[in-house]
């Protein structure tokens, strides 16, 4: 591995933060008195997702960047028992964070699930939002009316079976390479370290444990239809900046046709990287040189 852990520990790695009456954690970068921008990560990703674009877009646009762990992701808290990872209540997260910065209007800066975790509060409280910077996701993973039903069997057959004990590991490249080989989208290891650093915490047997609320792996229950979600991207008011991936999850796949369609105001750029291209040490350079530039513009 050509990155050691340690090196993300000791360089860039953002101050640590507890919100929302400490039930949420975050990482932040820049001054704590410039404009806030609240980064929003993917799903089983954590604050750490930030790592490598945060530290840019903070020195060249002179703004803080607070990097919030989800529940049930990273260092924040998991749901009690009997709850539901449900992708609205991440709103709560967003708008407890805001909440605690003091934030009545915020820049929202957003991966994959956290991407269309934005969208929704951007559709459902457009006045709590000011711009959206979306890095390879947009609105939510949906299900056919049709299919209501099925999905809701899948999440209560999966939610009545015993929790399996979070994976362990022998060190943090067992970690790595797992996270690698496990992974929904494709990751190299060396983009992968600094998300599995921080979804990971040492046994008191001498090995490596996921933090991560091993419950969001299990299925929804219910997810939005396609047509709901297109209803809430019609919504958004705020400007919206979309970053994807030439290897990304978007392209010009139907859905994602449909839904960059139904956005009033988005401006759209492709650049080479993977659906991590924020993270990834060859894209995320040309990343933050697109967000700067759009925004310093936007904003002349």
């Amino acid at each position: 591995m050509s990155e050691t852990t340690s090196a993300w520990t000791n360089r860039r790695a953002g101050q640590a933060l507890v919100l929302a009456q400490s039930r949420l954690a975050a990482l932040s970068w820049g001054r704590q008195d410039a404009p806030v921008w609240l980064a929003l990560h993917g799903w089983l990703d954590n604050a750490a997702s930030f790592t490598r674009l945060a530290p840019r877009l903070a020195e060249v646009l002179d703004i803080r960047i607070v990097a919030i762990d989800f529940r049930g992701h990273g260092h924040s808290k998991h749901i009690p028992a009997g709850s539901d990872y449900a992708l609205w209540d991440y709103c709560h997260d967003v708008l407890d964070a805001m909440d605690t910065l003091g934030i009545e209007q915020a820049s929202l800066l957003a991966h994959s699930m956290g991407a269309a975790v934005a969208c929704l509060v951007a559709a459902t409280m457009p006045e709590r939002v000011a711009q959206l910077t979306l890095i390879d996701g947009l609105g939510a993973l949906n299900t056919p009316a049709v299919e209501t039903a099925n999905q809701l069997r899948k999440g209560l057959m999966a939610y009545r079976r015993p929790l399996s004990r979070a994976p362990r590991y022998a060190d943090i490249e067992s970690a790595v390479a797992a996270r690698v080989a496990g992974g929904v989208t494709t990751l190299d290891s060396v983009t992968a370290i600094p998300l599995v650093e921080r979804n990971t915490e040492a046994t008191a047997d001498g090995y490596i444990q996921m933090r991560t609320d091993s419950r969001l792996l299990k299925p929804s229950l219910v997810r939005f239809t396609p047509e709901q979600v297109l209803a809430q991207l019609t919504c958004i008011q705020a400007p919206m900046l979309l970053i994807e991936g030439e290897r990304g999850i978007l392209g010009e796949r139907e859905w994602a046709v449909q839904a960059r369609q139904a956005v009033k105001c988005l401006t759209r750029h492709v650049l080479p990287g993977g659906h991590h291209l924020h993270l990834e040490p060859k894209a995320v350079a040309a990343v933050a040189e697109v967000v700067a530039a759009h925004w310093q513009t936007a904003t002349a």
